[in-house]
């Protein structure tokens, strides 16, 4: 890609280049344990988002967001690959840092290949609908983020999961007599998984109402400048695991610069 394709790429709202990505993380592997909020860390066989591990979150947007905003706050970057209705605003509301968070919301038949490739560069890579991945496919994803000590979080059941986030009870609050509206949620985490955290562990953390809030356009317009939205600008590129992902890994890129 030319020079000044990319030098006009990077004048967009909300678009990062590969280079500057790979400057902001250039410490990506420096800190083995990306931190959590301290209630979830109380209860997280290593006080935190281990790199290399697959956790799994289920039941809650509000508990994905909550799970990995402290991560992007500290300085990681993160990626939500699937979710077409997850917005910035939502995300920043949790506590994320939008200027680190990359959304590919419609990944189509890419989904595979899309979460391949950011687990090579990317320190948490959340991936939606991982009923559409098989089983097998699902083992090679986890080796792969062990390999390249990324975080993989599936919203949903993973066969190869190290740990699974659950949402267990749910109290709303904000609402009064006749009045009001819902201004948050108060969850009760359920933590389990193989090894240490055979035995279930339980924490509450407060989240905000994401999952029930709707933006207005502008707040909406405010916050997606922030958020990088990675986008098929350039034809593809191809994955170094192309023969065990589909369509010859062939993937929706990042614009390298």
């Amino acid at each position: 890609m030319s020079g000044a394709v990319v030098a006009s790429l990077r004048s967009l709202d909300g678009v990062v280049t590969a280079s500057g990505v790979a400057v902001a993380s250039g410490d990506r592997l420096t800190r083995r344990v990306l931190p959590v909020r301290a209630e979830l860390a109380a209860v997280l066989p290593w006080g935190g988002l281990r790199r290399g591990s697959t956790v799994a979150v289920r039941g809650s947007t509000s508990l994905l967001l909550a799970t990995l905003a402290e991560a992007t706050a500290a300085g990681s970057w993160a990626a939500v690959v699937g979710m077409p209705g997850l917005g910035a605003l939502a995300a920043a509301e949790a506590g994320a840092a939008t200027n680190r968070l990359a959304l590919v919301p419609r990944p189509g038949d890419e989904l595979v290949a899309v979460v391949a490739a950011l687990l090579d560069g990317i320190d948490l890579v959340v991936v939606a609908e991982p009923e559409r991945i098989s089983p097998a496919t699902t083992k090679r994803l986890s080796a792969r983020a062990r390999q390249r000590g990324a975080v993989l979080m599936p919203l949903g059941p993973w066969p190869a999961a190290d740990l699974e986030l659950s949402c267990a009870d749910g109290r709303w609050s904000g609402l009064g007599a006749g009045h009001g509206y819902l201004r948050e949620r108060e969850i009760l985490v359920r933590v389990s998984g193989r090894g240490g955290a055979a035995r279930p562990r339980f924490t509450r953390l407060m989240a905000p109402a994401a999952e029930r809030r709707e933006s207005s356009p502008a707040e909406v317009g405010e916050s997606r400048r922030d958020a990088d939205v990675l986008a098929p600008w350039a034809d593809s590129v191809t994955d170094p695991l192309a023969d065990s992902l589909p369509d010859g890994g062939r993937v929706l890129p990042m614009v390298a610069g």
